[in-house]
């Protein structure tokens, strides 16, 4: 076994490295789409930002474009479920995925492939927000180590959401559905301290929004960037950073070996 693991290892990573340029050549030869994908949060960071923004308060003061912006890094992050889950029930829905399954290559390349892809994509667009806020006045103010632990726990994030977009679409296994998905994406974006902070909300709601694993990555990240922030006393709020860790560490070891497992069944 000693012998024969690291042989396998380096066949997976191949396998995977090959199914993550399929999905990058892909984006080559669509270029609009993707583009689309990057431009349309900063789209939104304009319309709330200075259409919405000067109605809103911050609850420990301070401006809300600041307070706006890493609420924004996080729902990028939550936007491209919507891709993943696609790109997945199409390939399932097209047969693409039982040629794979005929070919002599690892099963969990087809999945990691797309989930590499995937996050190659969130880090461009996440690059592309951060240029964003930067050219609107946004800063960090807790220096460049702090920062990169913010984009961390935002990239960690959005490693957890790919999973759960990929259990979706085998198990669905229809592209059209992705309708379904989006009107659930939406909800548990809006449900959380990313726009608003959950004091200004029922009490039941704010419940849900403390809890939200969205809202612990907005918390942390506002902490380590030292933007404004809603504070609170809760557990939820004192322990913000543990919670962005814990969360998308969670839905990843649920929907991971879900994902896996699916994939190897889809014929059953």
């Amino acid at each position: 076994m000693s012998v024969l693991a690291p042989h396998r290892l380096r066949g997976v990573a191949a396998d995977t490295a090959t199914l993550t340029g399929r999905a990058l050549a892909h984006w080559a030869r669509q270029p609009v789409p993707f583009a689309v994908g990057l431009l349309f949060p900063v789209l939104l960071v304009l319309m709330f930002g200075y259409l919405f923004g000067g109605a809103m308060r911050v609850p420990d003061g301070g401006d809300y474009r600041d307070f706006l912006l890493p609420g924004m890094y996080a729902m990028t992050m939550a936007f491209g479920v919507e891709t993943t889950y696609t790109a997945v029930a199409t390939d399932t829905a097209r047969g693409v995925t039982d040629r794979f399954r005929s070919l002599p290559m690892a099963s969990s390349a087809v999945v990691t492939g797309r989930a590499v892809a995937d996050l190659l994509h969130a880090t461009a667009a996440l690059a592309v927000l951060l240029a964003c806020g930067v050219a609107l006045g946004w800063r960090w103010h807790h220096g460049p180590l702090a920062a990169l632990a913010a984009v961390g726990l935002l990239l960690l994030l959005r490693f957890a959401l790919i999973w759960v977009g990929v259990h979706l679409a085998l198990l669905l296994r229809s592209p059209e559905s992705v309708a379904a998905l989006q009107i659930v994406v939406w909800p548990v974006g809006f449900t959380s301290n990313a726009f608003v902070a959950p004091e200004t909300m029922p009490a039941w709601l704010a419940a849900v929004a403390e809890w939200n694993p969205l809202s612990a990555t907005v918390a942390a990240c506002r902490q380590l960037f030292g933007n404004p922030g809603w504070g609170g006393d809760s557990l939820a709020a004192q322990h913000a950073v543990a919670l962005a860790v814990a969360w998308p560490l969670l839905l990843t070891a649920v929907f991971l070996p879900l994902s896996v497992r699916r994939y190897r069944r889809l014929s059953r």
